[in-house]
């Protein structure tokens, strides 16, 4: 893994130093409008093809996402949904340093496969600034290498810890670990926990948040086991039977919705008295519509890295203005608010006359707050200092309930347990846990 974010005010006086230099042999990338100099990866002139501003030039954004037949296809397309409402404000309100910015013309299908994701990447990467979404680890590992050669900036639609440590990746909220330790201290706290069973997917979504997961039993004395579960409700007959059998105060789980409900209704059928505490992508609304609904209702909890559609904030009215008549979903949630974190760092980039890819990133590490208008605290876009001082380690927890318009009941408002805060978090937690 490279990482160079706990080094950073030594390398960026460096490459100051050179740009100093080469500005000096008259070679500047940027002009003091923010503009590029020369032709510079998605950036033209040229106003936009749908512009809002018809003076104004172009910053175009790539977007690679799960579209069509991948199994994260019903979170990809609202995200998607969302960025396009987002961006088409961010131009109505003037746009970023005399540009307008389109995310419309090279959107990509991944279909959750990293060779497909490489691929779109490849076609796209030269006619891009950035990338204002990545969908999924392992896709967006595929092209890593990449986008750290070319200094490319991409916004990712996962949540390891890991791209805590990527100077390329632009992350919003807790990662899964720090989702899996707040809800085993919230556990703790509100029910009593002395015990955790995590079970969870092979790889790093259920690797992350099982790590979470031991790493705060460990902090506060539980009793832990672990099982590894594979994909598919007609899978899970031996997980419950463990279940059954260790009887934990609580059960972590790191799996999909499918897995959720099959654990969820089938233990408690068979006797099983705790409860379960799930990371983000366990839930979706239509949990509710299964018969296991009303155990879902008394005995899950779920643990994310910001408030659902509804939410009172700024952002979240915003949102729903711009997006006028949808149907009510958290992932338009999402692909809302992780845009915000793009926009300032290509803010800060025109402001220091160089919207360049090596000013993009430059910018990046210039940023140690976002305002997200509420859907996430200030302090949660921080992208300079080290991993461990700039990780965000707040989270909020949710209840299922069928009155609510993605059926989820938030019970907390951001806050992160003693295990998240006095977490030291010098390694991804997958590789440490």
């Amino acid at each position: 893994m490279v990482s160079v974010r706990s080094d950073k005010p030594r390398i960026r006086s460096l490459i100051a130093g050179a740009a100093l230099l080469a500005g000096l042999a008259g070679c500047a990338a940027g002009t003091d409008d923010g503009g590029p100099a020369a032709a510079v990866p998605g950036i033209t002139a040229e106003p936009c093809p749908k512009a809002v501003n018809r003076d104004h030039g172009c910053i175009y954004l790539g977007i690679i996402s799960d579209l069509t037949t991948g199994p994260f296809t019903a979170l990809g397309v609202p995200m998607v949904t969302a960025q396009k409402a987002f961006w088409d404000r961010v131009n109505r309100q003037g746009g970023i340093g005399g540009y307008d910015v389109d995310v419309h013309t090279y959107i990509r299908d991944n279909k959750y496969d990293p060779a497909t994701h490489r691929r779109a990447y490849t076609e796209i990467k030269d006619k891009v600034l950035a990338l204002a979404q990545s969908l999924g680890t392992p896709t967006t590992e595929a092209i890593l290498d990449d986008l750290r050669a070319a200094r490319m900036i991409a916004v990712p639609a996962s949540y390891p810890s890991r791209w805590e440590f990527e100077d390329v990746i632009l992350e919003s909220g807790a990662s899964y670990c720090f989702e899996s330790m707040n809800a085993i201290d919230y556990a703790v706290d509100n029910f009593g926990a002395e015990s955790v069973l995590a079970v969870y997917y092979p790889g790093d979504y259920g690797g992350e948040g099982a790590a979470g997961a031991r790493l705060a039993a460990t902090a506060r004395g539980l009793r832990y086991a672990e099982l590894e579960t594979g994909q598919g409700a007609a899978k899970q007959a031996e997980t419950v039977r463990a279940i059954v059998a260790q009887r934990p105060d609580v059960v972590m789980l790191t799996v999909g919705p499918a897995e959720t409900v099959a654990i969820v209704g089938k233990s408690v059928e068979a006797g099983f008295q705790g409860r379960f505490m799930g990371n983000n992508p366990t839930w979706v609304e239509s949990l509710l519509e299964t018969p296991a609904a009303d155990v879902l209702k008394a005995r899950f909890m779920v643990v994310a890295p910001w408030k659902t559609f509804p939410a009172d904030s700024p952002g979240h009215t915003a949102m729903r203005l711009a997006l006028g008549r949808v149907q009510p979903d958290n992932a338009l949630t999402s692909g809302w608010a992780f845009s915000y974190p793009l926009k300032a760092v290509l803010e800060r980039a025109a402001a220091n006359g160089d919207l360049t890819r090596e000013g993009v990133y430059e910018a990046l590490g210039q940023v140690t707050t976002v305002d997200y208008e509420g859907m996430l605290p200030r302090k949660a876009g921080n992208f300079s200092g080290s991993p461990n001082a700039a990780a965000f380690r707040e989270s909020v927890v949710g209840r299922p309930d069928e009155r609510e318009f993605t059926g989820v009941k938030m019970v907390t408002d951001f806050t992160a347990g003693p295990t998240a805060i006095g977490h030291n978090l010098n390694a991804p937690c997958h590789t440490t846990g």
